[in-house]
């Protein structure tokens, strides 16, 4: 057994045992290594890489639009149209059978355990986090669903809900290139790596709607994204998402993709408008990834062992210091993973159906905002639908950039338990304007089912957590327990979201411990399989000022860059924790 191996089984004891939030955090720390390295080892299931290669680009040191030639021996790995993979033995990730799709209902778990009764705040963190995670999702994944073929779910007789049966748009699998060894597997119109695709988008037409064709830069409209880009960001079809909250932030990247471009170009004044915008690309890319490394994540699950562990992903553990001085050798966990080598650890790189399943967080929204001022007066309350999709523009019009900013600085998002699932997104919501209501709580229950997901305590058990022998052990409240046994009778019948949801969280954590095993593994693997946080995180790919430039970022710095006036506001320590007034 190498050296490896042995840290990581006992790692996983003492993980069991005592639980590595409740470590000394330098053993903690050693412990999350340990795990990290037996999900490296146990948790990586290939669901197979077909698809052609994509052609090859001019120039190998620029992100392609389709994510094709990230990895130079496997062209296709992480582009468009390529299979989730799991983290998961593939034998266990079998879709539930029709009957199991069906029970317990999904929407009777949608009504009686996770609708929202009153607000329940998460005070850790303000809602530009809950903004943040969506508009980074928008990069990493997305499923295609058909509306054509619906799964009719039937309603209990006293169910209000305005038609019936309730009809959901199935997940539309990889059926032309399946493979009959691998269980149903579905397939990304998103690239899998961290590339800033929410922002260039990963076709002509979306790009050629985005692009200047000047100096690199990017288009903005009154502060704003094109409306030309409103189709693709915020389409009547099932991904009409959209809201304030991410207007907000694809309007600040695009602001800061052009003053890269601006820096480059008095650097370079003879670079073409390709090359200035490519490698802004590659920089800003690189901005996001370290804002939701060393700041989104601590904030999220702030937790001294988690806050620096973190910071090890990027920076070493050496430290920021030292890291700033250069590289000690070829270790991601002396000097981070930046610049280290690249690294699939025996399976293709692409995210994972269970990597999907532990970002449902619909709980961080809320229901009602209030927008403030920078000037002065009453504060102004819109309901979410009225700053949601396609009302969006229309409202942030009326209440200014830098207002609501500022004003979803100061405002905590929802905590991610049980009944505190938005009522807006279970009510009213319509992301197709030709389709029916959706109740997207009973959609996500459905959907981990549909996808072969395993319910929360074989999935505990599968990412090495003993399993839970009853409800009351689950919640650890005599009367969530109870809610929980009336619906699901056993406990091995809790689906994962419901489980997340209930279960102890360590202190600082936002979401679950069970969860969390899953950041653990795909967090770094995000940064390590990508050659562009590793072997070409180099002044020749990314130029000196492009490296210092994001050495220099944080969101705070972002933000007051380009709106000054939130100077005195913003939070400097991370601007993802709630602003003072």
């Amino acid at each position: 057994m190498n050296l490896n191996r042995a840290l990581a089984q006992v790692a996983s004891f003492v993980d069991r045992r005592i639980g590595w939030d409740r470590l000394p955090r330098p053993l903690g720390i050693v412990t999350l290594i340990g795990l990290r390295d037996r999900l490296r080892e146990e948790n990586l299931a290939n669901t197979r890489l077909i698809r052609p290669t994509p052609p090859r680009p001019a120039d190998l040191h620029v992100r392609t639009l389709d994510g094709g030639w990230n990895d130079l021996t496997k062209p296709a790995m992480g582009s468009l149209n390529t299979r989730f993979g799991r983290n998961i033995p593939l034998e266990r990730a079998y879709r539930s059978s029709e009957p199991e799709l069906r029970e317990p209902s999904p929407r009777r778990v949608a009504e009686k355990l996770l609708a929202r009764k009153e607000f329940i705040p998460a005070d850790s963190v303000n809602m530009l986090a809950a903004a943040w995670i969506q508009f980074e999702v928008h990069d990493w994944l997305s499923h295609d669903t058909s509306p054509s073929w619906p799964f009719c779910l039937k309603l209990d007789k006293d169910d209000d809900w305005p038609k019936r049966p309730m009809k959901i748009p199935r997940s539309v699998p990889d059926r032309p290139r399946a493979t009959p060894d691998i269980p149903t597997a579905y397939a990304t119109h998103d690239t899998h790596w961290w590339d800033a695709s929410q922002i260039y988008g990963c076709d002509k037409n979306f790009q050629n709607a985005a692009r200047t064709g000047v100096g690199g830069r990017l288009q903005l409209e009154d502060g704003l994204h094109p409306r030309a880009l409103d189709r693709f960001l915020d389409p009547p079809g099932p991904r009409g998402n959209f809201w304030v909250g991410l207007a907000l932030l694809h309007a600040l990247f695009i602001r800061e993709h052009n003053a890269i471009c601006d820096a480059l170009r008095s650097e370079h004044p003879g670079w073409t408008d390709d090359r200035l915008h490519d490698k802004a690309r590659l920089i800003n890319a690189a901005v996001m990834a370290k804002i939701h490394s060393v700041e989104w994540t601590p904030a999220i699950i702030a937790h001294p062992t988690t806050e620096l562990a973190m910071n090890i992903n990027w920076y070493g553990l050496l430290g920021k210091r030292i890291r700033q001085l250069g590289r000690v050798g070829r270790s991601d966990i002396l000097s981070g993973i930046r610049g280290s080598p690249t690294e699939h650890f025996g399976v293709p790189y692409s995210l994972t159906e269970e990597f999907v399943s532990v970002y449902r967080m619909h709980p961080l929204i809320r229901d009602e905002y209030e927008f403030w001022s920078l000037g002065g007066g009453p504060a102004t309350t819109y309901s979410f639908p009225a700053i949601g999709p396609r009302e969006w523009r229309a409202s942030l019009r009326g209440i200014g950039v830098a207002d609501a900013f500022y004003s979803l600085g100061i405002a905590n998002p929802g905590a991610i338990v049980l009944h505190n699932y938005p009522t807006s997104l279970r009510t009213n919501f319509r992301p197709d304007l030709n389709g029916p209501l959706v109740d997207l709580a009973t959609v996500d229950i459905f959907r981990d089912r549909e996808r072969g997901v395993p319910r929360y305590n074989e999935f505990r058990a599968l990412m090495h957590r003993k399993p839970v022998a009853s409800f009351n052990e689950l919640a650890d409240d005599t009367q969530v327990a109870a809610e929980l046994k009336e619906v699901y009778d056993h406990v091995d019948r809790v689906d994962l979201m419901t489980g997340l949801y209930a279960e102890r969280r360590p202190k600082g954590f936002a979401f679950s411990d069970t969860a969390f095993r899953i950041f653990i593994l795909m967090a770094s693997r995000r940064l390590k399989s990508d050659r562009f946080f590793t072997t070409d995180y180099t002044e020749e790919v990314y130029t000196r000022a492009g490296l210092e430039w994001i050495e220099r970022a944080t969101m705070a710095n972002v933000l007051v860059r380009h709106y000054p006036q939130l100077g005195s506001l913003v939070r400097r320590d991370n601007a993802f924790k709630p602003w003072h007034r």
